[in-house]
């Protein structure tokens, strides 16, 4: 099987009803849209309903991305869901997606990797499919990060939103791919940064849930070089470059962040796919989010060379080169 590809078949999102705008968080913390703009870029984001969790939200996403590829779930065989707000510590909240969908055969696991966890769980789910364990794949990308927030702390409420996104991926002969699919994954991470970007809380250590905690200046820091260090590492391995890319996709944590990347790389600003204005940073669920925008939009086309890139909390960081 060593000749096989991981092919994107299909793509899908979904986002909660209620949308928390700017002038709305000024009224719960010291802030405004000004600020919040000029800051981030981001003007809205999405907030889970009551009783609404993140297994609803990844099953939807599922459920579009399926039928964007024109299959059903007994043709999944794998489904890696990328979260930090899982339903329960455990089952695995792709297992609660999994019986959803009615699939009884294969498997489902959960990855953390904060925001680089869809670019992780890709890398994965390709390697599996590669080895010929698997056929198809749900990635799946999926947060609820209202529920880990502090609301009365204005340097990180106002930046993270909840929605999910996923795609199917399928092995075909790479003779038959016609040049399609995952071309290089680079993933990395360095836990000395972990105190950086952190949850306050979790099973082991406090027994709660805990609040998401960020040194943002830090963060800001560190996240344009370790962007470019793996996207650099993904144009060597392919023979790439800033100028064959079609599209380029990031993690959606902050306008600054992108903008500031993209012109390190020497990434035209029209290659650039941006959701951040509306949804906010929605963790491992941005890049697929993004995705779907720009392709039910028209910009990502069959054939079309896209760029993935995502840093999180550890932090860790990565990359993915994909034919689409």
């Amino acid at each position: 099987m060593s000749g096989m590809k991981s092919v994107v078949r299909g793509v899908g999102s979904y986002l909660p009803q209620k949308v928390l705008t700017n002038a709305e968080l000024a009224q719960l913390v010291d802030t405004s849209d000004e600020w919040i703009v000029q800051r981030t870029g981001i003007r809205e984001r999405h907030i889970a309903a009551e009783g609404e969790f993140t297994s609803h939200l990844g099953l939807k996403a599922a459920q579009a991305a399926l039928a964007d590829a024109g299959l059903t779930a007994a043709d999944i065989d794998l489904i890696v869901l990328a979260t930090s707000t899982p339903d329960q510590t455990f089952p695995a909240t792709s297992v609660v997606i999994q019986n959803e969908l009615g699939i009884t055969r294969g498997a489902a696991f959960d990855l953390q990797a904060v925001c680089s966890g869809f670019v992780f769980a890709l890398s994965t789910a390709d390697a599996h499919l590669k080895t010929g364990s698997f056929k198809r794949a749900l990635v799946i990308g999926a947060e609820t990060f209202s529920r880990i927030l502090d609301w009365t702390d204005r340097g990180t409420c106002v930046l993270f939103g909840d929605g999910a996104g996923a795609v199917v991926l399928e092995a075909v002969p790479e003779a038959e791919a016609g040049g399609r699919g995952i071309l290089t994954s680079h993933l990395r991470s360095d836990g000395r940064h972990r105190a950086k970007l952190f949850v306050d809380g979790g099973p082991s250590s406090t027994q709660t849930v805990g609040h998401l905690r960020m040194e943002g200046r830090e963060v800001f820091k560190h996240a344009v070089g370790m962007i470019t260090d793996v996207i650099t590492d993904a144009f060597a391995a392919t023979g790439e470059s800033a100028e064959s890319i079609d599209w380029f996709v990031p993690h959606q944590a902050n306008r600054r962040i992108i903008d500031a990347s993209a012109q390190k790389l020497g990434i035209s600003p029209a290659k650039v796919v941006t959701t951040v204005e509306l949804h906010g940073n929605t963790s491992a669920a941005s890049i697929p989010l993004a995705l779907d925008v720009a392709r039910r939009d028209g910009r990502i086309q069959r054939g079309d060379l896209v760029l993935l890139e995502a840093m999180g909390g550890g932090f860790t960081w990565g990359s993915a080169l994909l034919r689409w």
